[in-house]
């Protein structure tokens, strides 16, 4: 089964960038950093979704995150499915943060369950059907509108959405140029998926 191992962000300033996410959450080795002037604009089609265990900790990581210098794109509240709000990091990229809990049992403890990569996509079955090929098994899929892959051996679980639909989940318009400023590290690479995301392959 192929193994997201980690994702590469690509930044204009690594050390600022390594120094905010340490602060703002406390990330390891699943999120890397490289240097990069490679011009984008706009949304880059992807987010990063942090899932925790209660709203405490949603509270927590989106407060150190606004603290080390991300901006808010939706602030953390309640909705039918759960518990949750987006940032933006300095670097542009989009985290989403969020639990399926409306309710504290505890305190904050800053335990992030999974990190999930979304991809907005503009052909949901082309992409499915590409990623099936490349050893990717589907866990979930809801038509046109979301696919998650199995993640049960990869430190970073995979989603694929909708371009349009991932933007208005991020709060971002759905326009955007440029380099996505991604590289998804995994075993099973490297190759460019349809929509340009970047894999490469981790030893």
């Amino acid at each position: 089964m192929t193994s997201i191992d980690c994702i590469t962000l690509e930044v204009a300033d690594p050390v600022a960038a390594e120094h905010f996410y340490s602060d703002a959450f406390g990330l390891g080795k699943q999120v890397r950093l490289r240097a990069s002037e490679v011009p984008t604009s706009g949304f880059r089609g992807f987010t990063v979704s942090l899932v925790v265990s209660q709203p405490s900790i949603v509270n927590g990581l989106v407060g150190a995150a606004l603290d080390a210098g991300a901006t808010t794109l939706k602030p953390a509240k309640k909705s039918f499915w759960g518990y949750g709000g987006v940032v933006q990091a300095p670097d542009g990229t989009i985290w989403q943060i969020a639990s399926s809990s409306k309710k504290d049992t505890g305190p904050d403890s800053r335990q992030i369950d999974e990190i999930v990569l979304l991809l907005g996509v503009s052909d949901m079955a082309a992409s499915k059907r590409f990623y099936v090929d490349r050893g990717l098994t589907v866990a979930k899929s809801f038509g046109s509108k979301y696919v998650e892959f199995d993640s049960s051996s990869s430190p970073v679980k995979l989603s694929l959405y909708g371009r349009s639909g991932l933007a208005k989940v991020a709060g971002v318009p759905p326009e955007g140029t440029g380099s996505h400023r991604l590289a998804i590290g995994s075993d099973a690479g490297p190759f460019t998926d349809p929509d340009g995301f970047a894999w490469e392959t981790v030893a």
